[in-house]
């Protein structure tokens, strides 16, 4: 993508009119760009163990470079997109994700040795997370600026929406495509959806951040790290569904262990499409306490459930709390920054996110090891209620 239409939207004019919903092709331009972060998840590591002849150890650090890039990355997207713009770090993001996966497919190259193939994938996986927080930190933001900070609970989610449906969708797309034709096809789509997603932000009008004192990264996470926080703890049961639904389900004799995650879209995507603008409507607290009080209680479901069908309904009910936690305290967080600083804000309340990802994972694994699958999901209740407490603590705090 050329530097210059990259360049050409550095310097949005100040919009005096907003929309009542977050513009379609913001929210497209998301979900295409954010398919580069599903497509390739199941694929490297298979291509890496079974082609390159790694162990897992050689997997696992080759996949989570890129949750480490996103991480320390995000404070940069943040004051990029604060300068400039949500459409200018969306199509950097959008470029550097392209990037990434033009790296992925000459790792593919059959003349190329194991280590030169691993080099070039583990270089694109740190792209990559350049790319993710540029981009996703650009059309949060970006989404917002269209719709005003009064539909911001709005945004959010439809931007969520976006994402985890791309997450959703593309994870099987990129087996498919790995598993009929090889990993240069997958790869392939790696590029092609990040530059379909650039060409759509492209066309996309440039609505502006609000002019304004801006606040160093480390005093805007000051001041927002108590919705991260939260956020953070909602993250952890998710994070378990994920990592160890299916091995909970085989150490039970449940079959179905993949309908876990649609149970979970299920309930997610229901109450982001009927109760998306709650968050804009009440205070983001009271959302974001009840919605992890469900949270709970569907972790905790899981945890005692006798049969299949109760897990399941735990994962809906889990679908269910963790729908509105991150757009109500989202609005909560934007409102303890100036209105120049909510690029910064967003890329520092995400980055709890990524952060809970990261970490959860290897905390469950030591739970499970211990005490056995089922206590996972304890912890993930025992986290969403500290959750809950903390954002009691928050509605009362000074900005």
């Amino acid at each position: 993508m050329p530097a210059s239409l990259i360049d050409g939207a550095a310097e949005p004019k100040a919009d005096t009119t907003y929309l009542s919903r977050p513009a379609p092709g913001i929210i497209g331009a998301l979900f295409c760009g954010y398919l580069a972060v599903g497509l390739p998840l199941p694929v490297i590591p298979l291509f890496i163990h079974d082609k390159l002849d790694f162990n897992s150890l050689v997997v696992g650090v080759v996949i989570g470079i890129q949750f480490l890039a996103t991480v320390l990355s995000r404070g940069y997207a943040g004051h990029l997109t604060d300068l400039h713009g949500g459409k200018h770090s969306a199509l950097r993001g959008a470029a550097i994700s392209a990037t990434a996966g033009a790296l992925y497919l000459a790792a593919a190259m059959p003349v190329l040795s194991p280590d030169i193939s691993l080099a070039l994938i583990f270089v694109g996986r740190l792209i990559a997370g350049l790319g993710e927080s540029l981009f996703v930190t650009g059309c949060v933001s970006w989404s917002i600026a269209s719709v005003g900070p009064q539909r911001a609970g709005m945004s959010m989610s439809w931007t969520g929406i976006a994402m985890f449906a791309a997450l959703a969708i593309g994870a099987p797309i990129g087996m498919g495509l790995y598993r009929a034709w090889g990993l240069e096809t997958a790869m392939m789509a790696c590029v092609l959806a990040p530059a379909v997603g650039g060409v759509i932000a492209l066309r996309e009008h440039p609505y502006a951040t609000p002019p304004g004192p801006r606040l160093p990264f480390h005093k805007v996470i000051s001041q927002i790290w108590r919705e991260g926080a939260g956020l953070m703890l909602q993250g952890v049961g998710l994070s378990g569904l994920t990592a160890f639904a299916s091995l909970y389900f085989a150490a039970r004799h449940w079959d179905n262990a993949g309908f876990v995650m649609t149970a979970f879209g299920v309930g997610f995507i229901f109450v982001r499409v009927v109760f998306g603008s709650l968050p804009d409507k009440v205070s983001g607290y009271r959302v974001a306490l009840w919605s992890l009080v469900i949270e709970a209680t569907g972790q905790l479901i899981i945890w005692t459930a006798s049969s299949e069908t109760a897990a399941l309904a735990g994962a809906l009910i889990t679908g269910l709390g963790c729908a509105l936690i991150f757009p109500a305290l989202g609005v909560e967080a934007l409102k303890r920054v100036p209105p120049a600083n909510r690029g910064s804000a967003m890329g520092a309340f995400v980055a709890f996110l990524d952060i809970a990802y990261g970490v959860s994972g290897p905390v469950s694994g030591a739970i499970a090891a211990e005490f056995g699958y089922a206590s996972v999901y304890l912890f993930g209740a025992t986290c969403a209620v500290i959750g809950a407490v903390l954002v009691r603590t928050a509605r009362f705090s000074k900005a």
